[in-house]
């Protein structure tokens, strides 16, 4: 290009924040590369990209795209429709944009815009950010010069040439962590001296989590020991009630916790689902973790995940069918168990990459200036 030229970047994908949120980073770490840098999100319809999207600062179009069922349904009747609709409005929105680079961040949303920029010559990047690679991925990684991943061994996945090792975008205020726990014990009314366990169910809460907790509530009435729970706005109610029953004081439940970074940094122990996002920031928050994959979830993508992490004496994996027995009896142990502790932390810290963002932008960069 030309010298003075502004970059036109076109991302497209969504559908969950797990798509959403790294997609908004890379763009972030982007413009603050090369400040004049236009950027077109293209998303699906009334999904979570069609409200973060503006909230962030940019523009997005929205495709009527939705993901084909594995199972017998009528939604696959309006299936190959919607496709065909998003197919054309994908190579408007080429034509009239110009991209100079289309970014897919993954999820259904991302297959046909990327694939409509790469049939007119557009340079292609997608990220995974999984250990097992998506189905629009594993699509449009022929058409793509870089695929950005998270883990190492995606090439069973991915062409081995193109794969550059670049972890996920996380939140910027989760890569230090120091002097956060002080201001936690005010944010969240926890007592100093006492361990913290941290349940995490995502903003929407987890069922299997929740009752997993309430079923063993008798044993976490402990001297020692406070639990920070974030439950989900679903199920505030019915745990409150339940902990009120209980007569517990050493609970502090919350529908949702906006202050991860200090939730993270009070925590010795953290429960969690083991998405791809959460999972990144679980490595560079480097604390003990137990992990209980959600069944509910494409190809078990989950339990991928908190496998890789499990091979590296990084986690500790409770499947969902198990936690009711044994969730809080693991959780109780590890807090118990200071040298468990210590080498979990140690060998989570190393999975960690502060700045995927930033290496995610240069290899875009690489991209641009070559067209």
């Amino acid at each position: 290009m030309t010298e003075g030229t502004t970059y036109r970047v076109l991302i497209g994908g969504g559908g969950t924040g797990g798509h959403v949120f790294p997609a908004i980073a890379i763009a972030d770490a982007l413009r603050q590369l090369v400040p004049g840098t236009e950027f077109l999100f293209v998303g699906a319809k009334g999904r979570l990209e069609m409200e973060k999207v503006p909230e962030a600062g940019y523009a997005i179009e929205g495709l009527p795209v939705a993901g084909f069922q594995r199972r017998v349904t009528l939604k696959n009747v309006t299936f190959f429709y919607k496709l065909l609709v998003s197919m054309i409005s994908s190579r408007r929105i080429i034509r009239r944009f110009s991209p100079h680079v289309a970014i897919g961040v993954g999820g259904y949303a991302s297959g046909p815009v990327i694939k409509a920029a790469a049939r007119r010559g557009i340079p292609v990047l997608i990220q995974e950010q999984n250990s097992c690679a998506g189905v629009t991925n594993r699509l449009l990684a022929r058409s793509a010069r870089t695929i950005c991943v998270a883990y190492e061994g995606m090439e069973k996945y991915f062409p081995a040439d193109r794969l550059v090792l670049t972890g996920n975008p996380v939140r910027d205020n989760l890569v230090d962590l120091s002097g956060t726990a002080g201001k936690a014990y005010e944010e969240f009314g926890l007592v100093k001296g006492k361990r913290v366990c941290l349940l995490l169910g995502g903003s929407l809460g987890a069922r299997t989590l929740n009752q997993s907790f309430m079923d063993g509530m008798g044993k976490l009435d402990r001297n020692n020991l406070q639990v920070l729970w974030q439950c989900g706005k679903g199920y505030f109610n019915e745990v409150e009630e339940k902990i009120r029953s209980a007569g517990l004081k050493n609970i502090r439940l919350l529908p949702f916790i906006s202050r991860m970074d200090l939730a993270y940094g009070a925590a010795d122990v953290i429960v969690s689902r083991a998405g791809a996002l959460t999972i990144s920031e679980l490595c560079l928050v480097g604390k003990p973790v137990i992990l209980v994959p959600s069944p509910n979830v494409a190809e078990d993508h989950q339990t991928r995940n908190a496998e890789a992490l499990v091979r590296k004496h990084a986690a500790i994996l409770v499947t969902d069918a198990r936690a009711g027995e044994q969730l809080v009896d693991t959780m109780l142990g590890l807090v118990e168990n200071s040298v468990q502790q210590a080498q979990l932390s140690e060998h989570i810290k190393q999975l960690g990459i502060p700045d995927a963002s930033r290496r995610i932008a240069d290899e875009i960069l690489k991209l641009l200036e070559k067209t």
